[in-house]
């Protein structure tokens, strides 16, 4: 795997519109295999997690955030991208750790295929069918430039923020130890019901779901 190295780092004060507030050390990157403008987001005494690590202490909370525009930014109810988000700001904040956004849109299938997809699941389809009815992957996301990314941090060892046992699987691929999975909370709407439950069922995300008991 290529070694990527940092390119630049700014300090970004962050305000949710509940009103929680923070700040990052947002950094970039040179050299990340896919080419793209991934960014790390340095939140809480990422710096101290990082030495406490490195002496063998607990490795620093990370999620690697997959890009949801119609979530993150207009707060879609069809996902639970745009909570999952906020949720882990304040998480990883509170313990200190990485938020990588990756610019991986609609499981990697992109924007307009993404809204495509939504198409055939108003059609009857579930997420993942849709996106192989498009001709897609059901996931087409690789974390390879995550791990590139938290190497260049010197994050070799994590506690990975997520239920998606994937990311695990891709980023100890990659070289990255996942000293330990921590789940998400659930963010159930009446909108989103169906697409957490597949993905409960499908891809043995950990999503408790209450209501598809």
């Amino acid at each position: 795997m290529l070694e990527a190295t940092m390119r630049q780092q700014v300090t970004v004060p962050l305000r949710f519109g509940d009103g929680y507030a923070t700040t990052a050390r947002v950094m970039t990157f040179d050299g990340l295999v896919d080419g793209k403008e991934h960014l790390a987001l340095g939140l809480g005494d990422w710096q101290r997690a990082l030495k406490k690590s490195a002496a063998g202490g607990r490795a620093p909370l990370v999620r690697p955030h997959s890009e949801c525009l119609t979530g993150d930014v207009f707060g879609s109810q069809r996902c639970d991208c745009g909570p999952q988000l906020r949720e882990a700001v304040e998480r990883i904040a509170e313990q200190g750790g990485f938020l990588l956004y990756l610019r991986q849109e609609g499981r990697g299938i992109g924007l307009y295929a993404k809204l495509d997809a939504y198409a055939l699941q108003d059609a009857g389809l579930d997420t993942y069918e849709a996106n192989v009815a498009l001709g897609r992957g059901e996931d087409e996301r690789d974390y390879t430039a995550a791990a590139q990314m938290l190497l260049a941090l010197g994050a070799d060892r994590i506690r990975l923020l997520s239920n998606n046992p994937d990311k695990a699987i891709q980023l100890e691929k990659s070289g990255i130890e996942v000293a330990q999975r921590v789940p998400t909370g659930v963010h159930m709407s009446p909108a989103n019901v169906r697409y957490l439950a597949t993905k409960a069922s499908h891809t043995a995300h950990t999503i408790d779901l209450p209501l598809a008991e």
